[in-house]
Formats: C-alpha cells, structure tokens, sequence
C-alpha cells in the first residue's frame, strides 16, 4: 500500500492545527529584529542629543525677549531680564521670568493679566531674540573665532557660520565638540561636509559647548 499521500494529508493537516503557533513565533522573531535594528540605527543620534535644550530654553538675566498680546499693541514689546531675574510689565508689575521656558513665562504673565481684571482672554505669546547668558565657543580654522550666543536648537552648521565659515585649509569632517555633561567631559567628532552634503543629521548644541575645526593634514 502506497502510503505518501497519507503521509502529505497529514503533514498539511498539522500545518493548519499549528499555523497560529507559527505565525505566533515569527511575529515575536520580527519584533525582536526590529527592536535590534532600531537599536543599532539609532545609538550615535541618541548619545549625541541627550539632555539637548531642555536647559538652554530657561531664560536667565540679560536675556531678551519679546511679548506679544493678541490685539493689545500697547502691552506688547521687547524685554531683558534684569539682574534680579525679572521685567516689569505694563499694568502687572515684576514678574519673575529667570530659570522659566518661554510658554511657562506667556502662562505668568497671561494668568497676571486675567487676576487683575485687565483683560478677560488674554492670549500672549513669548519669543526669545537672544540667549546672551548662553554661549558657545567656535574656534580653529575659521575665519572668526570666539564666544557667540545660542538659542536652543542651534547647531554645528549655524555655529560655524557664526564664525565666519571654514578657513581653505579646515578639516571638515573631523570637526570635535567638547561638552561637559553631569561633572564628565564628553567629546563628539562631527562630519560637517557630510551634514552640508544631506548624507548625516545636523548637530544640536547645548550653552557651554567648544567648537573646534582642525586643518587638514596634508
């Protein structure tokens, strides 16, 4: 008696009754894959942002400001923090704005302007024109070496404009970030022509950061 086309029912018949255990286990193997992937793809970005303007967005004394208030040209204007960490703004008084995000401070001063009856629905927004007591240093071969303010979202790229752009004889790709993070000092080598030419992601940058561009040895 010919018994393979038993034999095939049978394995067709067990491959239905465990399809879903199947399925089961390589869905569990494609998560675990992609979890290693995303893993692997993701660990220079990662270590290169971390901790990236969550600092750098809080105001401090010298800083300026500007405060818009929907439909009221009279209460808004531009500001600097005072050296006690406050402005003093129309019909509110002193407020105090030092070590607070701009959409914390809008909250303050709209919340101000609704307990003293001056407006109902005040609507303000807060937009920062310069972080002067945040700094960077750029220096090297480029063409303007020095200190320059930040605002948070800066990068590499905006910070070698800054100075002036690349001297002829800079190495671009090897450009080094020095960072000091929680008492350690940290350094990021930087490919600026590859972020110029599309092929690599910008470079945030947080206050406090050393930019330097070393000459190409030839």
């Amino acid at each position: 008696m010919n018994t393979e086309p038993l034999m095939r029912q049978r394995q067709k018949i067990a491959m239905r009754l465990n399809r879903p255990l199947i399925l089961c286990v390589l869905s569990v193997l494609a998560s675990v894959g992609c979890e290693d992937s995303s893993k692997r793809s993701g660990t220079t970005v990662a270590d290169r942002s971390v901790g990236v303007g969550s600092q750098d967005a809080l105001l401090s004394s010298g800083d300026i400001f500007e405060v818009r208030v929907y439909g009221e040209k009279e209460l808004s204007g531009e500001y600097r923090v005072g050296p006690d960490g406050t402005i003093d703004f129309p019909f509110v008084g002193h407020i105090q704005v030092a070590g607070f995000a701009p959409s914390q401070i809008s909250e303050s001063i709209a919340a101000k302007l609704r307990e003293g009856d001056y407006l109902k629905s005040p609507q303000v927004s807060v937009f920062v024109k310069e972080y002067t007591s945040k700094r960077i240093s750029v220096m090297g071969a480029v063409n303007k070496d020095g200190t320059f303010p930040i605002t948070s979202g800066t990068t590499v790229v905006q910070a070698i404009s800054l100075a002036g752009g690349f001297t002829p004889l800079a190495s671009r790709n090897d450009v080094v970030v020095t960072r000091q993070s929680g008492g350690v000092l940290k350094r990021y080598k930087v490919e600026v022509e590859s972020i110029t030419e599309g092929t690599e992601e910008d470079f945030p940058l947080q206050a406090g950061d050393i930019i330097y561009v070393p000459e190409r040895v030839f």
